[in-house]
């Protein structure tokens, strides 16, 4: 069964928290989720003042610390989940976002679907 990971992507330091009306539709629509098969893993995310990055380049790794005053939007949750089409997948991101839009309609948000890779491909000699 395919595997999808759904990303949200937000402003940081936004001037209101989601409400509560969102965290009780959201904590419906995950045990529906889970309950069905399809929610495997997921959650919030911290922001990224404790951030940390390690830069590879031209073989050499760099570690580099955040904050970034030029960030204007970060990954603010993420999720695991399984379906048996990606139309299926795509119809749950888009009720997903549409909690968003109900229940916290002053915020702007990116929710982002993508297939998780089964294996590598081989890659070019």
């Amino acid at each position: 069964m395919p595997r999808f990971m759904g990303l949200v992507r937000m402003e940081e330091n936004l001037d209101t928290a989601p409400p509560k009306a969102l965290f009780e539709a959201m904590d419906k629509h995950i045990a529906a989720a889970t309950a069905e098969g399809h929610f495997l893993d997921g959650g919030g995310l911290f922001g990224t003042e404790d951030a940390v990055n390690f830069v590879v380049r031209k073989g050499a790794v760099t570690r580099v610390d955040g904050p970034y005053a030029e960030a204007k939007e970060i990954v603010g949750g993420w999720a695991i989940m399984q379906y048996d089409t990606v139309e299926e997948a795509i119809a749950a991101q888009e009720m997903f976002a549409q909690l968003h839009a109900e229940h916290w309609p002053e915020v702007t948000m990116v929710a982002t679907l993508r297939q998780v890779s089964e294996g590598p491909d081989e890659p070019d000699a």
